[in-house]
């Protein structure tokens, strides 16, 4: 499966990844909005949005982009790695 991750922190980048990878998921991880997100999304299985951190540009660019394309959004309000792990529990398996 084919995660996009939005918001979070930027030090966690590469934990975010590790947690994926451990669901048997590859993540693209965006903490930061640099360039046209819209490019590089991709077409994911599903996204993850951590709505605590991240701005509300970005947050409205991801929504927008998920629904031209179809994509499954699981809003997540903190940006744990316990969060993370339990979005991915709940929609990997279903």
């Amino acid at each position: 499966m084919n995660v996009v991750i939005v918001g979070g922190n930027e030090r966690m980048t590469c934990r975010y990844k590790d947690i994926c990878k451990n669901h048997g998921c590859v993540a693209k991880v965006f903490t930061k909005e640099k360039g046209m997100l819209r490019k590089k999304i991709g077409c994911p299985d599903f996204m993850v949005l951590f709505v605590g951190t991240v701005s509300h540009k970005m947050a409205i660019s991801a929504v927008e982009e998920a629904k031209a394309k179809e994509i499954p959004i699981v809003r997540v309000h903190s940006s744990s790695v316990s969060a993370l792990n339990q979005a991915l529990e709940n929609y990997a398996s279903a």
